[in-house]
């Protein structure tokens, strides 16, 4: 059944759509009772954010736009050192879409939520022209956990930690748009338990950040600027698998500047490196996580390479690949 310009008129079509499988598939007693406005119970400080994802194509080989639009909210709130507690979703639909299509992620959404332990208590839908394409904005709030942790927050001595490999989002993205067959998989996931484990085991965590759009590169160069430092980080240390880096050997791509949905840098004292590191290796998604660099004195991002020469580490400039999260 393919959805039309009726499914957004807020009539019976509207209800159908609602029913048969936004509230089957998000199920819970807060969005059960079918109010204008969600209400919920929050202990404390919160932390609250809101992001869209317009993916193409919407299914890749390890996601697709639902799984990224949970992954990626619960994980922005994790940074600042939240709990993930509600989500809404705001879904944008074409007319021409298939409903098999909108259960599908509803469906993925549903799973993402689960494990990241997260309630979907809100929504809404809008049916607008067009050839079948879906869009979502999620927004959600978190309990702090732990107060402080802040981009602007990194002193000189912190070391930097990186979750896992490099780039595997984008090359999955890239390899299913350009044909190219391999067995890449975006990392699309919530990171939770890396979180919850550094926080309960009391490492004084002074940042934390997803490295999503604009690579690890970019993020790196955020902390310096916002910190006012240098980051010094080491090519031999950075994690990329196999595959990826064939995959950007043959395309010239740099891992520094590729995408992810399931990374983050954890910046710590220098004394809590090793513990933290064992942490995160011991956490789901972190069996890959490594020490790739330090916070120095001075301004800029440079890199340590394997030839043992120094490279200057800037922004990402221009458009990367678009339409990946």
């Amino acid at each position: 059944m393919k959805i039309d310009m009726a499914y957004g008129s807020g009539g019976k079509q509207t209800g159908n759509l609602i029913n048969d499988i936004f509230l089957k598939n998000f199920d819970n007693s807060i969005l059960a009772k079918m109010e204008d406005s969600a209400v919920l119970k929050v202990n404390g400080k919160i932390a609250y954010t809101t992001d869209s994802f317009v993916v193409t194509p919407m299914f890749f080989p390890g996601g697709d736009i639902g799984k990224v639009a949970v992954c990626g909210t619960v994980n922005d709130l994790l940074m600042m050192g939240a709990i993930p507690k509600y989500l809404t979703a705001g879904f944008i639909i074409e007319e021409g879409a298939d409903m098999e299509t909108i259960d599908r992620i509803a469906k993925s959404m549903s799973l993402a939520a689960k494990e990241a332990k997260v309630q979907i208590v809100a929504g809404d839908t809008k049916v607008i022209e067009g050839k079948g394409g879906v869009y979502i904005n999620t927004s959600g709030i978190g309990e702090i956990m732990k107060s402080g942790i802040s981009i602007s927050n990194c002193k000189k001595g912190d070391v930097i930690l990186l979750s896992g490999n490099l780039g595997e989002h984008h090359a999955a993205i890239m390899s299913l748009r350009m044909g190219i067959e391999n067995t890449i998989q975006s990392d699309c996931a919530p990171l939770r338990s890396i979180v919850k484990n550094l926080l309960e085991h009391n490492i004084r965590v002074h940042c934390m950040r997803d490295v999503t759009r604009g690579g690890l590169a970019t993020v790196l160069n955020e902390v310096s600027q916002s910190s006012s430092c240098c980051v010094e980080i080491y090519e031999d240390s950075i994690p990329v698998s196999a595959q990826v880096k064939g995959f950007c050997d043959i395309l010239g791509l740099d891992p520094l500047y590729m995408a992810n949905e399931g990374k983050m840098i954890a910046v710590v004292p220098e004394n809590q490196a090793e513990k933290a590191l064992a942490i995160i290796k011991k956490s789901r998604y972190g069996a890959n996580a490594q020490i790739i660099g330090k916070i120095t004195k001075g301004s800029g991002v440079t890199m340590t390479t394997s030839l043992k020469g120094s490279r200057i580490i800037d922004i990402l400039y221009g458009e990367g690949l678009p339409r990946i999260c």
